[in-house]
């Protein structure tokens, strides 16, 4: 009976309605604290989760993972394609053409990098083609200079699928007439959409064409290389530079994107330690229940004591209280915040919908949606450390209780 005596006492401490009525209430604020921590950081960190998952398939799975260029150019790019592709990191090749522009069109003008692409390459490095809304890349055929643009960038020059848009570049022509900007005239063939900044700032066209447009002749810009891993790209593309030669040069994706990638990276690290001390917070409000418990229960300890009980069975009865009262909280953070990582989604577009406002404009962040993934390694962790600071806060109170003597509490009774 008494090996069960923390266990019959402390849980029978939970439930039984106190006199005092401002413990029950730390117990509950308590409890709610924990709750609303886990279910917090449970749900901000599915966030961030979501955030770097879309950065790594959208933004990432646009972009390059590095980038492979000659300073006299690349003439005989396909045979150097095959060559990269037997590389054991490399599981896609393209080539491209990159030209900065601007497209104008009835006075509207936006600047854009344009890529041109090889239809039947580029699928090997970009997911540009299973985001396709109008159109499609095999659209693109040399010679009839169709371009394919971002959804945002095509309703920021207003125009669709047929329409006529023109492209300056940054090179002047000299004619008898005098200098003149280098422009061409294109045809909107298709039009993508990945919910992303480059929505905006982003167009294909076929590598020919460009060719021509950029006078590179036979040449191309470079080539494009997927990998099985994108963390890896940095020692692979110095790996292949070395080996190719000095004439070559080599930009993977950290370039462009990597301090995004950082800083989301810091943001979640961040965000992760200020909630876990938000859980603390919580679970160190148990120290000063259990404390008012102990000594609302003195003279409860004393009878305990008298009839048998150890100071260790006594020190048990209040760890099983604090801990019943954060595994309550917790399971309940848990269910909340796991609910809300799997909705979230929904429930933003609903309050969007109903209030006319966009909480994530894709022109500022990079995706037009807030994204959630639940990892349920991280529901682990975060239980284990809150049920740690929750056990870790009852030890005070509870070796308190186990060392009240009998003697000195029934002397007045």
């Amino acid at each position: 009976m008494l090996d069960r005596l923390p266990f019959l006492v402390g849980l029978r401490y939970v439930r039984a309605k106190r006199r005092n009525h401002f413990i029950s209430f730390i117990s509950l604020t308590s409890m709610l604290g924990l709750m609303l921590g886990v279910a917090v950081l449970i749900l901000v960190l599915s966030v961030m989760n979501g955030f770097d998952h879309e950065l790594r398939t959208r933004i990432l799975g646009m972009v390059p993972h590095t980038k492979i260029e000659s300073r006299s150019g690349l003439v005989e790019w396909e045979s150097l394609a095959n060559e990269l592709m037997a590389r054991e990191q490399v599981i896609g090749a393209a080539p491209y053409v990159e030209q900065q522009g601007m497209f104008s069109v009835n006075g509207r003008n936006q600047g854009a990098m344009v890529n041109g692409i090889h239809p039947d390459w580029e699928n090997q490095v970009s997911i540009i083609g299973e985001h396709m809304h109008q159109g499609s890349l095999e659209d693109l055929q040399s010679g009839e200079w169709n371009v394919v643009l971002g959804s945002m960038l095509a309703r920021q020059l207003g125009v669709g699928v047929g329409d006529r848009v023109t492209l300056l570049v940054p090179e002047a022509s000299i004619t008898p007439a005098g200098v003149f900007p280098r422009l061409k005239r294109f045809t909107v063939s298709g039009i993508f959409s990945v919910g992303a900044d480059l929505d905006a700032n982003l167009a294909y066209a076929h590598i020919e064409d460009m060719q021509r447009l950029a006078r590179l002749g036979e040449a191309v810009g470079g080539i494009r290389l997927e990998l099985d891993d994108l963390f890896v790209a940095g020692q692979v593309t110095r790996d292949i530079v070395n080996e190719l030669g000095p004439n070559y040069r080599g930009r993977d994706w950290t370039y462009s994107h990597g301090n995004l990638f950082q800083a989301i990276q810091m943001e979640k690290r961040m965000i992760a330690l200020l909630l876990t001390v938000i859980i603390a917070v919580a679970a160190f409000n148990i120290v000063s229940t259990l404390v008012m418990v102990v000594t609302d229960k003195r003279a409860d300890i004393a009878i305990l004591r008298t009839i048998g009980a150890t100071p260790r069975s006594i020190m048990g009865i209040f760890i099983v209280q604090g801990v019943t009262i954060g595994v309550i909280g917790i399971a309940i953070g848990v269910l909340v915040g796991v609910l809300l990582a799997l909705t979230i989604s929904d429930v933003i577009g609903w309050i969007e919908a109903v209030l006319g406002i966009q909480f994530l404009d894709a022109g500022v962040y990079f995706i037009s949606d807030l994204p959630s993934r639940l990892h349920w390694d991280d529901v682990g962790r975060i239980v284990a450390a809150a049920f740690g600071l929750t056990f870790l806060s009852t030890l005070y109170p509870a070796w308190r209780a186990a060392r009240i003597q009998p003697a000195d509490v029934l002397r007045y009774e």
